[in-house]
């Protein structure tokens, strides 16, 4: 059996952006995707590391999240492609 002392830090595996509750401040970890559409989610402020609140996200209909003061409204495919913690 196996004992962890209480310094060993949870790992948290990523979840599709479209998976999180509205109302729930997540951080970005990482995008599956290529080159362009970084860069098209970096202009819009969608970066590893930044901390983003999930302001609606229903079953059917957009995901609306508030980043850097902003909100914004990736498609669900796209925020498909946003893992975060």
């Amino acid at each position: 059996m196996r004992r962890y002392s209480a310094s060993v830090i949870e790992q948290v595996s990523p979840v599709p952006l479209t998976e999180v509750k509205t109302g729930v401040i997540t951080r970005i970890m990482s995008v599956v995707a290529g080159h362009e559409l970084r860069e098209r989610l970096h202009v819009m402020g969608l970066v590893i590391g930044e901390s983003i609140e999930v302001l609606q996200n229903a079953r059917r209909g957009p995901v609306i999240v508030a980043v850097c003061g902003c909100r914004i409204v990736p498609g669900r495919r796209l925020a498909d492609k946003i893992l975060v913690e």
